[in-house]
């Protein structure tokens, strides 16, 4: 007999943190690939980008809230969280460099070579050109602007959370009046200007580049150059700063961004009203600690230690980049029209064959269970779902969870409307859903508005189910139709993620469904369940048991597989199944989105196990 395996040793499992880094690296590999189209690959950097920012903004804040705190237990992968954020920067720092190195040196002259111009600087402009961003600046910009000074009697500026910022270091011209020179005058007697300190040769001022104006402007081409010629909002800016510190010189000007604590911390148990202590949290998500500062390579050493020093950034939270702050900037580029050519070809979603159009819905799923494949099969049946038993004079109740939802939605307009026709209307609205809550409370108070019954999910957990029931009385009795999915109710991102819907009428599901409502609105606990398995109390089991049983089939000789799919693994009792089953002989086959501690191919532990 061998040695005895312990299946939870922290040399098998990889820490959640760079798993996810892996991931994103992941997505830049396909706007390295040049087999994909040239605007397919700067989305794909543009994602990138967005995901390490959320990235910032809730896991590293995170971890940093526990070293302040001074948590000091070990992870799954058997690290503190000091030395977690010491890998993660080490990590950070190399994806960033390959981020701009894949923008610089391969997105852009391609660009370049198939018609795109991206002007990186102003001082580009030829005459022509900086005529035009001048009027634009004094047309466009100039009124959106408010210049900040930081001096004696006014303090550093409130930066809120990724912004995107000039700072400027300014020298008072010859016998010009500065920002407080004649204020003080006035104040000053001849006695307290003698005892005044000698007054820097510089000052400090900064403005925010607007978020309301697009920051990808189109301008007129160089002379004898052919396609279409664009400059950053930054840089229109930088150009004209002059007229924004008049009597000044401008010494040094750059571009800063900073990224902020953006994770709520939310004291469910103490909040007497959940949608109010959200809302509070939500204002502060602005001002949290700063996290992450990044700069243009070049950065002039006084603006850098001033910034640095008023927001108490470290080192290793400095990120100096050779190209555009904030490159999710490019997905503006990407959504302009006329780069068809450069981008996929648009796909429209297939109609779903056994629901025609104008058809009942009810009717046609009495005749048979329905499963739908989105974005393959369009989404328009689960709107229609909805839509239909928001009027349908035999309907006597909606109950609905929500997660996300689209920014116009119809799922919404529907379930208020079937408020006001009088149908019982229960929606479970999760205001926990991250950098969604602000979107999700003003769908939650207009619904409550219209008369249905809103709740906001249930005390440490986040509802995350997908779950529709529409209860109708028939002339054979009441019967209850329910569609689950695997995605949001929100149908723009129908159109992008694959997902599974069914809708179907079988009155054992209809019973689980009912149930899950109950639970979700009461205090009721089913005692079993027919066919659903509900997380976070039956759903480990059953994966345990899927796990286990596989495993006995390997034992008696018998064919053992396991293929499953899923946005992340880094449960340990799941992973240390996994491994005691892989090495009893079962095949196991991943399919992992984003993150995954579960190390495969290690001898005698994983070997049988890919991801």
């Amino acid at each position: 007999m061998g040695e005895e395996i312990d299946y939870r040793d922290p040399k098998y499992y990889v820490n959640r943190e760079l798993s996810w880094l892996q991931f994103d690296n992941r997505i830049l590999t396909e706007a390295k690939d040049k087999e994909n189209p040239l605007f397919e690959r700067l989305k794909f950097l543009s994602i990138t980008a967005s995901n390490l920012d959320e990235f910032f903004m809730v896991r590293v804040a995170s971890l940093k809230d526990q070293v302040h705190a001074g948590y000091t237990k070990k992870d799954i992968a058997g690290l503190t969280s000091k030395q977690q954020l010491t890998a993660i920067f080490e990590e950070t720092h190399k994806l960033v460099d390959e981020q701009y190195r894949i923008y610089g040196r391969s997105l852009i002259p391609q660009l370049a070579q198939n018609g795109v111009h991206i002007l990186a600087h102003h001082e580009d402009l030829d005459k022509k050109q900086g005529e035009f961003v001048d009027r634009y600046f004094t047309d466009n910009v100039y009124p959106v602007l408010t210049p900040m000074a930081y001096d004696s009697s006014r303090p550093f500026p409130l930066i809120r959370n990724k912004s995107l910022n000039l700072a400027a270091i300014l020298k008072k011209k010859e016998g010009a009046m500065g920002f407080l020179s004649h204020a003080e005058g006035e104040k000053s007697t001849d006695k307290e200007k003698g005892k005044q300190q000698k007054k820097p040769d510089t000052e400090f001022a900064m403005v925010q580049v607007p978020s309301v104006l697009s920051r990808v402007i189109e301008i007129p081409n160089a002379k004898g150059t052919e396609g279409r010629s664009f400059i950053f909002l930054e840089e229109v800016i930088e150009r004209n700063i002059e007229s924004l510190f008049l009597n000044y010189e401008i010494v040094g000007v750059c571009p800063f961004r900073i990224m902020r604590n953006a994770d709520l911390s939310i004291e469910e148990e103490e909040a007497e009203d959940l949608l109010v202590e959200i809302e509070k949290q939500l204002k502060k998500r602005q001002w949290g600690e700063a996290i992450r500062l990044e700069l243009p390579v070049g950065v002039s050493k006084d603006i850098l230690k001033t910034v640095r020093k008023e927001l108490g950034i470290s080192q290793e939270e400095i990120y100096t980049v050779s190209g555009p702050l904030d490159l999710t900037v490019l997905m503006q580029l990407y959504s302009k029209d006329g780069f068809e050519a450069l981008k996929d070809k648009a796909y429209t979603p297939q109609p779903v064959v056994c629901l025609p159009e104008g058809c009942n819905i009810f009717d046609e799923i009495k005749k048979q269970d329905i499963l739908l494949h989105h974005p393959y099969e369009t989404f328009r049946p689960v709107v229609d779902f909805v839509r239909q038993a928001s009027v349908d004079p035999e309907v006597l109740a909606i109950k609905q969870t929500l997660y996300r939802v689209s920014g116009n939605s119809p799922i919404i307009a529907a379930l208020a409307q079937a408020a006001e026709n009088g149908k019982q209307v229960f929606v479970l609205v999760e205001l926990k859903a991250r950098f969604d809550e602000e979107n999700n409370i003003v769908w939650a108070r207009q619904l409550e508005q219209a008369g249905c019954h809103v709740i906001y999910g249930l005390v440490g957990l986040k509802t995350h189910s997908k779950i529709t029931l529409v209860v109708r009385k028939e002339d054979d009795g009441i019967r209850r139709y329910v569609h689950l999915g695997t995605g949001n109710y929100n149908d723009s991102t129908a159109k992008l993620y694959t997902d599974l819907g069914l809708l179907t009428c079988r009155e054992d599901i209809g019973e689980d469904a009912t149930a899950v409502f109950n639970m979700l609105s009461g205090y009721s606990e089913p005692k079993s369940w027919n066919k659903l398995s509900v997380a976070p109390l039956w759903l480990k089991d059953r994966f345990l048991y899927l796990i286990r049983r596989e495993q006995r089939f390997a034992a008696n000789g018998e064919v053992a597989r396991i293929t499953a799919k899923m946005n992340s693994l880094c449960d340990p009792d799941i992973i240390a199944a996994l491994y005691e089953a892989g090495a009893a002989g079962v095949k196991i086959d991943l399919i992992v989105r984003g993150i995954c501690c579960l190390r495969a191919g290690i001898k005698g532990v994983s070997e049988n196990i890919r991801v």
